[in-house]
């Protein structure tokens, strides 16, 4: 075993200091450096300090000899090195020199020191004194009251109260201490108690005299005024939902009334003794301030003046205009605001001075001329306003409508255009009030080639040969647009186009059309997408109430392309929104000979001859079509035209013929459907023939689901329950997606075999089949509504409702607010439902609604007309509108909405479709088939 201590044990290392690789700090206290010693004296120190220069070989330090400083004398300090307290010489070898300079030093120190002493003394006591006078101290303050105790009585003394201790916490401890709690009577508190109940109760005093003074206290509760806030609220949240709605559909995000804006601003004008005299007053100051800092600032003198006017103080408002206009006399700012504070002859004597310093003002003469009272003087001011301005535009203007012979206005635009020729607006004006023609066109020429790089010019041309009936204004147009190229001033496609849009608005059809032939295509490529474009063209155009200019880009893009079947149809919506029914007619002649293929012409053509009672033009238009091409559609159409005028037999032999050559699908289907609605006259039975086609049908399209519902149908309509079953069960598995076969399915168990439980199993498997699909939630949620089970209907609701399923479906939400919920919560969920689903037809519809039973009817017409105008092809909505037009509307509003309900032609709505596919209905125009609608009656 070895000795060796462990190394905590051992003694540290000397100068170790525990901590000093970590960065610690080691520190020396007074045990470490022992008792305090006494140390060297003076003597001592001398001597050591002659010993050490003896064995240097220099001089003793003269500084012992040397008289010491006096202890005042601390000035050396300033000398001393910051960093090195002990000098900067302190190194250094201190010899005889040193010590001379030192003495020097020193004499000449204490000798200034006398000097300045007295004068030092004195200065200081001055300051002292100053100070004191200024800052006394409290005794000081109080001396004279000190010495007034004196003569204080022994009865004054003891009249003196005593002070109490009035901090916080002993004030807060002595008043509790003084609180005293008693027991409060059962009376009391039963009072208290009855005081703020709720009475829902009738007081039959106040009935029989119809007033109460129950509440005058302001602790009854009007519910009926709660109520009547909580709607007014919801409606107005309810309105900019749906505003924010309608503004993400057209693209615009502007919400602001123009007139209720400006309204709003006239409301908040301040008159001029409602100003705060303090406001004024400082406003005064500060704009004094800035006029007499520069006085040649005319908009200082103005707000000043402006100031003193609104103030109520016009007199010196008019003086301070005089002062500003003297000192700035060339200010034309300054002289109209001169004028406009005086009135009549004052104002003229002003506005003489201030032309007689500006005579190159046309603001100021003009403003001269505006203060003359009759035509002649106005007349004699403008023309001394020529005489100094012959090239003023608006002088001349002015002078011509004061004019009251034509002659006179043509010789004075005549001069006027030979003094200004670079003036467009002058030499329109006097190709306008010329005798001939000729004379209009020689002035518009020396217009042109004063001004070769302005459409104006050209485009007043164009129309001056319109309005003379010339067939020149293509030419005049066309050779305009390439002087214009040439010299390189081309207006842009859009600032062309707003030129045409503004033609046709004052009238210049053809003026218009020229400009659009000529200018569309300026400046795109031939790779651009410039079909498009101009179909957008066209399409603002229409909006904006230009539907020469839109025609004339169809007719345009139709000359680029003559095969656009879509080009073709918007000038045909056009015509037929817009236009005469010859114009239609002749748009659609054309277009079946550019595109003989386009089935959807020739049968829009078919429609529009029948519609205007033209039976045998439209049988015409069929049989060209059918030379063009024998499509299933034509077939169709042929059928139904047929069938519509009593031709069955025809119908029957056509519906063979497309069994034939064109035996599609849709076919088929409507020859199941013929056949159900006009049996042959030898079948046993009324859905034989129907039967057997719709067996055919499926042999050759088994996947096609609108054959086996007609299969299950004409089951149902011969009662064979059975058979419905097992034709919708077979269908429901060849056609699993097909949510109409599901739903039809369904309810043939529910209503037809009364089975509520087979009902909900065939929707739970349409469900597995088809998730997230709204209509077969709706229809489990009416399932359990019609069985009244109220509760599950509500739970499936919730469950649709869900982020993850259909929250955005308008029917769902429809159903929850008119059947799910009570009354008063419909409107609270028709702001919710607003703001999730945004915008639904079906859910506007149900707003209506609920605004409809709270007899608002502006508000229903609204909700109505957004969502016909969000989908106009939803019959349901027409439906709504017209039963509630039945009930509140008048015969103008009600001949309106039903013409533009036929001219939209509505195909699809839950209650609209079943009344419009219905068993002997086909042929059923619009009209008809809307008074079927509101017969039967709406959920």
């Amino acid at each position: 075993m070895t000795s060796r201590k462990d190394f905590l044990s051992q003694q540290a290392p000397e100068n170790y200091v525990a901590g000093l690789g970590r960065g610690a700090t080691g520190f020396t206290t007074r045990s470490d450096l022992g008792p305090a010693r006494e140390g060297p004296s003076e003597d001592q120190i001398k001597e050591a300090l002659a010993k050490r220069a003896a064995q240097l070989g220099a001089p003793t330090p003269s500084a012992y000899g040397a008289v010491e400083k006096k202890e005042e004398d601390d000035d050396d300090e300033r000398f001393q090195d910051p960093e090195n307290e002990v000098g900067l010489f302190a190194t250094g070898a201190y010899d005889r020199d040193d010590d001379e300079a030192d003495r020097i030093y020193q004499d000449i120190d204490e000798r200034m020191d006398r000097r300045r002493k007295a004068r030092r003394e004195a200065r200081e006591k001055q300051e002292r004194e100053e100070y004191e006078a200024k800052n006394p101290k409290i005794q000081q303050q109080f001396a004279d009251l000190k010495r007034s105790l004196g003569s204080v009585t022994d009865e004054q003394w003891q009249n003196i109260p005593e002070v109490g201790d009035l901090t916080g916490k002993n004030r807060r401890t002595k008043q509790n201490l003084r609180q005293r709690f008693y027991a409060v009577p059962d009376s009391v508190i039963a009072g208290a108690r009855n005081s703020t109940e709720f009475d829902t109760s009738v007081n039959e005093g106040a009935a029989t005299n119809g007033s109460s003074n129950d509440n005058v206290d302001g602790t009854m509760t009007n519910f009926a005024d709660i109520g009547a806030a909580r709607d007014k609220v919801l409606q107005v949240n309810l309105d900019k939902a749906a505003m924010g709605s309608a503004d993400a559909n057209s693209g615009s995000a502007s919400t602001i009334d123009p007139k209720g804006y400006l309204t709003s601003l006239s409301k908040t004008e301040l008159k001029g003794q409602s100003y705060d005299i303090g406001d004024v007053k400082r406003v005064e100051s500060l704009l004094q301030s800035v006029i007499k800092t520069n006085s040649r600032h005319p908009p200082g003198y103005i707000a000043l003046a402006r100031l003193h006017e609104l103030a109520g103080k016009p007199v010196k408002a008019r003086d301070v205009m005089a002062q500003c206009c003297s000192l700035n006399p060339h200010s034309e700012d300054a002289w109209l605001e001169n004028i406009r504070m005086n009135e009549g002859h004052n104002a003229k004597v002003i506005a003489a001075a201030a032309v007689k310093e500006n005579s190159q003002s046309t603001r100021l003469w003009t403003r001269a001329t505006e203060l003359e009272t009759d035509q002649l003087s106005k007349k004699r001011v403008l023309r001394r306003a020529l005489d100094l301005l012959p090239k003023s535009v608006v002088l001349w203007k002015q002078l011509v409508q004061l004019s009251e012979d034509e002659a006179e206005a043509r010789l004075l635009l005549s001069k006027a255009c030979s003094e200004i020729p670079a003036s467009i607006e002058l030499h329109l004006a006097l190709a306008r009030i010329v005798e001939t023609v000729d004379e209009a066109r020689k002035v518009l020429n020396t217009c042109r080639r004063a001004n070769p790089k302005n459409a104006e010019v050209w485009i007043a041309a164009t129309r001056l040969e319109e309005q003379v009936g010339s067939k020149n204004t293509q030419n005049i147009m066309k050779r305009g647009v390439q002087s214009l190229a040439n010299e390189n001033a081309m207006l842009k496609r859009e600032e062309w186009i707003e030129q045409a849009e503004k033609c046709e608005e004052e009238g210049a059809i053809v003026t218009a059309q020229s400009i659009v032939r000529e200018t569309l295509s300026y400046g795109l490529d031939e790779d651009d997408d410039r079909k498009k474009l101009f179909m957008e063209d066209a399409a603002a155009s229409i909006s904006k109430g230009r539907y020469g200019v839109a025609r004339a880009i169809y007719a345009y893009i139709l000359r680029i392309w003559p095969t656009s079947k879509s080009a073709w149809e918007a000038s045909a919506s056009l015509e037929k929104q817009h236009g005469r029914k010859e114009d239609l007619w002749n748009v659609l002649e054309k277009a079946v000979e550019a595109v003989p293929q386009a089935d959807d012409l020739w049968i829009q053509y078919a429609n529009e001859k029948y519609q205007s009672g033209d039976v045998d033009g439209a049988r015409i238009v069929l049989g060209k079509a059918f030379n063009q091409s024998p499509s299933e559609n034509i077939y169709l159409e042929a059928i139904n035209l047929e069938a519509k005028n009593g031709q069955i037999q025809q119908a029957r032999e056509l519906l063979a013929q497309a069994r034939q050559e064109a035996g599609t699908d849709r076919v088929w289907v409507k020859s199941v459907a013929f056949a159900r609605s006009y049996p042959p006259p030898n079948d046993t039975a009324s859905s034989s023939t129907a039967l057997d086609l719709v067996n055919q049908g499926l042999q050759i399209y088994p996947s096609q689901p609108k054959l086996w519902m007609q299969k299950a149908q004409i089951y149902e309509s011969l009662a064979l329950l059975p058979q419905a079953r097992e034709a919708y069960s077979t269908g429901t598995r060849a056609c699993p997606r097909s949510t109409t076969l599901w739903l039809l399915f369904s309810r043939l168990e529910e209503l037809k075999a009364g089975s509520v439980v087979k009902a909900r199993s065939v929707l739970d498997r349409a469900k597995a089949a088809n998730p997230k699909n709204e209509r077969l939630w709706l229809e489990s949620v009416r399932l359990e509504r019609r069985a009244g089970n109220l509760s599950a209907a509500k739970n499936l609701m919730a469950r649709a409702l869900q982020p993850g399923e259909c929250h955005k479906s308008g029917p769902l939400w429809s159903e929850r607010i008119w059947h799910l919920e009570a009354r008063t919560q419909r409107k609270p969920l028709s702001l919710e439902a607003v703001k999730v689903v945004e915008s639904d037809p079906t859910l506007f519809v149900t707003v209506a609604r609920v605004f409809w039973a709270e007899r608002k009817l502006e508000k229903v017409v609204t909700w109505f007309e957004k969502a016909i105008l969000l989908d106009s092809d939803v019959g349901d909505t027409w439906a709504w509108y017209w039963k509630f037009l039945q009930m509140h509307g008048g015969e103008e509003k009600r001949a309106d909405v039903l013409g533009k309900m036929v001219l939209a032609e509505p195909r699809h709505g839950e209650v609209w479709a079943g009344a419009r596919k219905g068993v002997g209905r086909e042929g059923w125009g619009s009209e008809k088939v809307l008074e079927e609608v509101v017969s039967v009656g709406l959920e």
